[in-house]
């Protein structure tokens, strides 16, 4: 049986969060849009989705104002973070990071972050840049291929070759 997707018997801020990003896809999309994904094509070829359930996610996370769907040519879409989806940005990083601790690559970290601003790598885990002592926001974040990307699973589409060629800002738009 199925389980039902909304919590109206709870008032709980956990529930309602779950209601809108619980569901496996959605995380791996919205992580990639935060990265700099932003096509539909794109998305569906990086995370070996099936179409219908992208179509699905997108619809949702565009209706719950987590991505905004804007055209790009004529019949075509790209999917933008809104603030409502940047400030997701910890929630995932955090998740990451438990994979890094957890499901580690044998060769090391598969991304490595640092504070544009300054320079310098932020702390694994938290995402506190040392040397100004604060977590920066995400538009301040650049991301890079660490030791262990591609390590256990080699890609080849345009985005992954794009995020593992060198550094990348957080929120730019990938190719």
């Amino acid at each position: 049986m199925a389980l039902g997707k909304m919590y109206a018997q709870q008032d709980c801020a956990m529930a309602r969060t779950l209601e809108e990003v619980g569901e496996r896809w959605t995380l791996l999309v919205v992580r990639d849009c935060l990265l700099g994904t932003r096509r539909f094509s794109d998305l569906r070829d990086r995370l070996d989705i099936p179409r219908a359930v992208l179509t699905a996610r997108l619809a949702a996370l565009v209706e719950a104002g987590i991505l905004q769907r804007r055209p790009y040519a004529p019949g075509r879409y790209e999917y933008v973070p809104t603030d409502k989806g940047v400030a997701l940005w910890p929630v995932i990083h955090a998740l990451m990071e438990w994979g890094e601790r957890h499901h580690p690559a044998p060769a090391g970290r598969r991304r490595i972050y640092r504070h544009i601003t300054c320079g310098h790598d932020l702390e694994p885990g938290t995402g506190r840049c040392p040397r100004c002592d604060r977590v920066p926001a995400p538009s301040e974040w650049e991301t890079r291929p660490g030791p262990g990307a591609g390590q256990q699973v080699r890609r080849a589409d345009p985005v992954t070759v794009a995020l593992n060629s060198g550094p990348h800002q957080l929120l730019t738009p990938l190719p």
